[in-house]
């Protein structure tokens, strides 16, 4: 038997999760950046608009949260689903937002860096895409499980008319 609500359980706690962990990284990295802007402002020097970069990069992770959200939410009607899209949604959601949360951290240190010393911009995005593979990776190896479980197919309208049924008879 399905249980619909252990999967829209799983969807949500996925996104939340991994949305949550969106806002820490981004709440690091954009108080760095203004730190970085102001210590800038007060040396008479120009801030870096590329200091946007970094804070912005953990909000990606909001989105492969809402992904697998959509993909948990497609499988309310699979018999036996609830408990795996509690499961997988808990746990990618976790190591989703757990990216995101130490990209924010690492976007920190780069916007300082960026800001001091004016150089190291294509390094520091190579090291926030490293700690972006984490939540590709648990994204796409949740999808994988989730397509293990089956969806009931869909009957069109004809399969359910009396095979019986002709004309003229």
């Amino acid at each position: 038997m399905s249980d619909p609500a252990m999967v829209v359980a799983g969807a949500v706690a996925c996104l939340g999760l991994a949305g949550a962990g969106s806002a820490f990284g981004t709440g690091f990295a954009g108080a760095a950046a203004v730190g970085a802007w102001k210590k800038c402002y007060a040396a008479s020097r120009p801030a870096p608009f590329l200091l946007l970069s970094f804070v912005g990069a953990p909000i990606t992770q909001t989105l492969y949260g809402m992904i697998l959200m959509f993909i948990m939410l497609g499988k309310t009607s699979a018999p036996g689903a609830g408990v795996p899209c509690l499961v997988a949604g808990i746990f990618a959601g976790l190591a989703i937002g757990l990216s995101a949360l130490f990209q924010g951290r690492a976007g920190a240190a780069a916007c300082d860096a960026q800001a001091e010393t004016s150089q190291g911009f294509t390094n520091y995005l190579a090291a926030l895409g490293i700690i972006e593979t984490v939540a590709i990776f648990a994204m796409v190896f949740a999808l994988i499980a989730l397509g293990s479980i089956e969806t009931p197919k869909a009957q069109s309208p004809a399969a359910d008319a009396p095979a019986a049924l002709t004309l003229g008879s």
